[in-house]
Parts: structure tokens; sequence; C-alpha cells
């Protein structure tokens, strides 16, 4: 089965607070990624909250996220482990869940620090 990919769309809005929203369509994952907690005082990361839905025929047992930033950043923890991409605008974060053609995975805190400002322009799950 063909899937046809559709380009994620990121506007930006500079009247949005926290609710930084990226969204993809591609492969055999539909994913939502937002930032649910911002730097603090005593707290200096970012935690995102990623929710991806599997919509294929096949199981898989390791998966890999790919989720892009405005601005570099440091991977704190979250998944299994970076791959690559720390001290860049792209992380690429392994994921070690069983799937089944139809599992969501839930991710709610991938932890990076960043400067002021980030925001999460593109995000994808591939397996």
């Amino acid at each position: 089965m063909m899937v046809k990919y559709s380009k994620p769309m990121v506007i930006v809005d500079q009247g949005l607070a926290e609710g930084v929203y990226a969204a993809s369509g591609t492969g055999c994952y539909t994913v939502t990624a937002k930032i649910h907690q911002t730097p603090q005082t005593g707290r200096g990361d970012y935690r995102i909250q990623l929710n991806g839905k599997h919509d294929a025929d096949h199981t898989r047992e390791a998966q890999v996220l790919t989720i892009s930033f405005n601005q570099n950043v440091t991977y704190v923890s979250g998944g299994a482990g970076v791959i690559d991409g720390n001290g860049t605008p792209t992380l690429r974060v392994k994921l070690g869940y069983h799937q089944n053609p139809s599992d969501n995975i839930g991710l709610g805190d991938l932890v990076v620090t960043s400067d002021a400002g980030l925001a999460i322009t593109g995000v994808s799950i591939t397996d």
C-alpha cells in the first residue's frame, strides 16, 4: 500500500505561549509533538510530549524519532537514547517500543535544553 506524502506545515504565531505544536503524517506513523514545559526557576529544560499513532500491517521492535527545532538543542533524556544530532537543531532518538499494527506511542518526557524561544519545526517516527 502506497501512502501519499504530505509535507507538514509549520505556522509561526508570536501570540502563542507554550502551545508549540507540530505534526507529521509521513510513513506509517501520524505524530504530534508539543512543548508542555518550558524552563522555569530551578529547572532549565524543555519537556516535550510526543504521540505517535501506528497504522500499518507490520510490527517492529524499534523506531527512530526525528524531531527538528528552530535552534540548537542538547538532548538530556527520553526514549532509549540519542542516536545523533546533539547540539544541532535536529535530533534522532532511538525508541524501543514493541508495536502492533495499530499501536500508539506516548512519550511524555523528551527532555532537551536550549536557549529561550525554542519551537518545534518538524517531527516524524520511522520504523
